[in-house]
């Protein structure tokens, strides 16, 4: 990096390398944007509910504003690092992973003395005098749009030597949230309005002590490096099916890597896929295939009507590890302004660029399709969708009958090339009729000219 930026100095003119650096603070400053939910984040809102003698109490939220992103199992872990020398004396709804050293400390034992505590929801069928709301739930957050009701995950914390008053609480600092799959960018603690209370009879009204927020976004420069799905496709025109890219997801490779892939006939399956590796490890463990996704969707043109076309979209699971729960897919296409109807999936339009309506979030029926089971048999979900023909704009040339992008759980799916989309066969074959017809013109020409020759 040092001899790139001497040789940048050395042969670079003062005006290129002003917007040289003027592009990279641009692109560092941006990297946590989401085109498809520009205003979506994670709210992390710290209330100070009580004082103490030495510190007090607080009830930390977090609030999943994000239209189609929402955090999976494992779960979550939040952390920070306190100003000064403060400690966790008790917590309810969550836990830290590490106590750290608190020797200094007689009698009285706190809860964790990490200057850096690293804070973890508690799982389901936690005792009930250690819970509070919106806790317990494993660590598990689903999106704004999908489901409102678990979309907020909060526990107690009680801090002791953090200063008894406004004037003296030190809000803490370096928030970091990490979750599986995407990565987030936490902003600074600020402090706001005190947060107000309504009582559940709707009669009293009580008020934080202190209230600060913390903003975490999306950031496509944390997310994993892999991609976990990619998009297959088909149509009622072409006999062609379209896989996914080979080695999308990783390549099998049983020599460096053994057991990265497992097939579905092999007899070792079952003790492959026990259930303390289901539980104890979550790792991908995927069925062999050309890709090694864990996740595939499949676009197929099925039908062609008059006035209406109809597309097949099928989720296929291959992860022998990971049933996915309110799983969504984001689907981006020209036509959805004119979707007529839907089979079996719950659908809302995303408008990202205010009037145009071009982007679709689906997801299962509740108690219906809204578990996509791990890779076998029923490791599938499908609708059908029924769009409405725009006779300025429909066309199944140039591949414009499939999507343009395509996400699963928040994560991009790796497309086919464009040049390999099914094509339209009266094109080809027009094509074909034509450079025939040119050939034997040509040879008619040919034969007419030496026969008076």
């Amino acid at each position: 990096m040092e001899l790139f930026l001497r040789s940048l100095l050395r042969f670079t003119t003062p005006t290129v390398l002003f917007f040289f650096l003027l592009f990279c603070f641009s692109f560092t400053s941006t990297e946590a944007y989401d085109a498809l939910d520009p205003n979506g984040n994670i709210t992390i809102k710290w209330d100070v509910i009580s004082w103490t003698p030495d510190g007090y109490v607080a009830v930390v939220t977090m609030f999943n504003f994000q239209q189609y992103r929402h955090i999976q199992a494992p779960g979550w872990s939040l952390g920070w690092t306190w100003a000064k020398k403060e400690v966790i004396w008790s917590m309810i709804g969550g836990q830290t992973t590490d106590q750290g050293d608190c020797s200094r400390f007689k009698g009285n034992i706190p809860h964790c003395c990490r200057k850096d505590p690293t804070v973890v929801d508690l799982l389901p069928g936690t005792p009930y005098n250690q819970q509070i709301a919106n806790c317990c739930k494993g660590g598990v957050i689903n999106s704004w749009v999908q489901d409102p009701s678990n979309a907020a995950s909060s526990f107690q914390i009680s801090v002791g030597a953090a200063g008894t008053t406004n004037k003296t609480v030190r809000v803490p600092k370096n928030f970091t949230l990490r979750a599986p799959g995407p990565g987030y960018t936490c902003g600074p603690a600020k402090v706001g309005k005190p947060t107000k209370f309504v009582s559940q009879d709707g009669r009293r009204v009580t008020q934080a002590m202190m209230t600060w927020n913390v903003t975490c976004t999306y950031s496509q420069f944390l997310a994993q490096k892999t991609p976990s799905c990619c998009v297959s496709l088909s149509s009622f025109y072409n006999d062609t099916i379209v896989p996914c890219p080979t080695c999308t997801c990783g390549c099998q490779n049983n020599i460096t890597q053994p057991g990265s892939c497992v097939n579905p006939d092999s007899p070792y399956l079952a003790s492959v896929v026990s259930d303390r590796a289901k539980t104890n490890n979550l790792a991908p463990l995927v069925q062999c295939t050309s890709h090694m996704c864990p996740i595939r969707v499949h676009w197929h043109v099925k039908l062609n009507y008059k006035d209406y076309w109809r597309v097949k979209v099928t989720i296929t699971n291959f992860n022998y590890r990971m049933n996915y729960t309110q799983w969504n897919l984001v689907v981006q296409h020209p036509n959805f302004d004119n979707l007529t109807q839907l089979f079996s999936f719950n659908y809302k339009p995303l408008t990202p660029y205010e009037h145009i309506n071009d982007t679709a979030m689906l997801w299962g029926v509740k108690f219906y399709n809204d578990l996509l089971s791990q890779a076998g048999p029923l490791g599938n979900v499908q609708s059908e969708l029924l769009f409405r023909k725009d006779k300025s704009t429909f066309t199944f040339e140039k591949g414009w009958a499939f999507p343009r992008r395509i996400y699963f759980n928040g994560d991009n799916c790796v497309m086919p090339p464009p040049d390999a989309y099914p094509f339209l066969p009266s094109s080809s074959l027009r094509q074909n009729i034509s450079l025939l017809m040119l050939l034997i013109t040509l040879f008619l020409s040919l034969a007419f000219h030496f026969s008076f020759v």
